[in-house]
């Protein structure tokens, strides 16, 4: 069982633990250098620009890959006019 003493005693080590965990962080902040401003490698417009790009680029192959091999047409036909105004005169058929 804890006496009276033994209860203070734990009671003020608690409360220097407290006092030193407040300190602690407050001795950190001085000691760490300022936050560094980050430099992008690649800007955020340049991404952007990539993304679209890629995007373009997939597009593109899933038409050749679709309309050539899975469709067997010539893949080379996927990009012409006539073949996309035919596809499209099948959607609006009324």
């Amino acid at each position: 069982m804890m006496t009276t003493t033994d209860n203070h005693e734990a009671s003020q080590t608690r409360e220097q633990i407290k006092k030193e965990r407040k300190k602690a962080p407050q001795q950190e902040q001085a000691r760490e250098p300022k936050k560094r401003i980050r430099v992008r490698l690649i800007p955020i417009w340049l991404r952007i620009i990539i993304v679209v790009v890629l995007i373009a680029l997939s597009l593109m192959l899933g038409v050749f890959v679709g309309y050539g091999m899975i469709g067997g047409g010539n893949p080379a036909d996927a990009f012409d006019k006539s073949t996309w105004t035919h596809i499209l005169d099948f959607l609006k058929k009324e």
